[in-house]
């Protein structure tokens, strides 16, 4: 991961704010989806590419941007021939946030019954939904947090 002072490619929203360095890092629409593709098996230009739908063009400039930002490595294939992508352990982090993402969108982004893709785990069943718990155990909210400066 290159340390957030060496980042010439980004401009801080707010320096401050890690959700505003989150989302200049990887918030762009494309960007989300390439990670989240990239955690179900993607690993190729081509792969991305049909996936997604995206424009060559833009495609290689998130993935660029994706590896730049340490979020991705990019290898050669062994035939020499193309270009192989996967996650580094900063883009594995991101897998917390893609699943939250997901559960938000399950419960306000279809209609009830609306037919939709479902994460499940390794038995076959669906991920419980997420929720940040505080220092104790006990589900923390906006209620029952505030956010402090960290020096």
């Amino acid at each position: 991961m290159i340390p957030a002072a060496d980042r010439t490619d980004v401009s801080w929203t707010d320096p401050t704010c890690p959700v505003a360095r989150t989302l200049d890092l990887v918030g762009e629409r494309w960007s989300l989806l390439i990670i989240r593709d990239a955690m179900d098996g993607a690993r190729s230009f081509t792969d991305f590419q049909h996936r997604t739908g995206i424009a060559r063009n833009i495609l290689a400039d998130r993935l660029r941007r994706l590896v730049e930002r340490g979020i991705l490595d990019r290898t050669t294939a062994p035939s020499g021939r193309r270009q192989l992508y996967a996650l580094t352990d900063a883009g594995r982090d991101l897998f917390t946030t893609i699943v939250a993402l997901r559960q938000w969108g399950e419960r306000h982004a279809f209609a009830p019954g609306e037919e939709h893709s479902v994460l499940v785990d390794d038995s076959g069943l669906p991920i419980r939904e997420l929720r940040p718990t505080n220092a104790h155990g006990a589900t923390a909210n906006i209620e029952t947090t505030a956010v402090v400066r960290k020096g």
